[in-house]
């Protein structure tokens, strides 16, 4: 089981999906899986649209308040780190270090305002990648936001592996943001776990994003079944 002293619960909002994961009108209206979501704004702002998402993650096995709890025991250190280390990050759709930390508050805010409705009606279910408490079926599209890659340093290239082949079990296009770790270098990971997807049949692209928080991280893996 997941502490929730071990999660920074800091989430993107539907804007910010778009852009680290170049979501079209189209993409949009696909059925999307959202591995690792923790309290992004993307479920809830999807939903007041009239999409579906069904976002998964061991943070949902605690209720909203002790996840805004835990929310502000980081915030303020997490943004004294950005502000530490004013050379690694870009300043753009985040205009500031003030500005990133009411933008993630602003998306904790609609988060928890639909989280109790969406864990009600089956759009927030508590899983762990790899083992996906999921029916067998299929989605077009999965995104995974700032986890695999990230998490280079906690998480190992066999749990990578593992963790992307029980997704693309589940469907036909996986797109994961960032490449980068939190030492804000690219993963470690990566070409290994390219080379075994491609080893497996699967196609593999990585591909440039319109946005950048961490400086050089512009890019999302994207992994299908077929050449596209």
């Amino acid at each position: 089981m997941v502490k929730l002293s071990h999660v920074v619960p800091f989430g993107r909002s539907l804007a910010e999906y778009r852009l680290m994961f170049n979501l079209t009108d189209l993409d949009l209206s696909r059925d999307i899986l959202d591995a690792g979501g923790g309290p992004a704004s993307f479920n809830a702002e999807m939903h007041q649209l009239g999409y579906r998402v069904i976002s998964i993650d061991p943070i949902y096995q605690f209720s909203g308040a002790e996840i805004e709890q835990r929310f502000y025991a980081c915030a303020s250190d997490i943004i004294r780190q950005v502000k530490d280390t004013p050379d690694g990050w870009v300043w753009g759709y985040h205009q500031s270090p003030d500005d990133l930390l009411r933008n993630r508050e602003t998306a904790l805010r609609r988060f928890l305002a639909d989280y109790d409705q969406g864990k009600a009606e089956g759009r927030y279910l508590v899983g762990e990648l790899p083992d996906l408490p999921l029916s067998d079926r299929p989605y077009d599209l999965m995104l995974c936001s700032h986890l695999l890659f990230l998490y280079s340093n906690h998480l190992s290239l066999e749990m990578h592996c593992r963790s992307i082949a029980a997704l693309m079990v589940r469907g036909q296009e996986l797109r994961i943001f960032p490449l980068l770790t939190l030492e804000r270098v690219r993963s470690p990971h990566l070409e290994p776990v390219c080379e075994v997807l491609t080893d497996l049949g699967y196609y593999v692209e990585i591909v440039p994003v319109c946005y950048e928080l961490q400086k050089g991280g512009n890019e999302m893996l994207r992994v299908t079944r077929l050449a596209v």
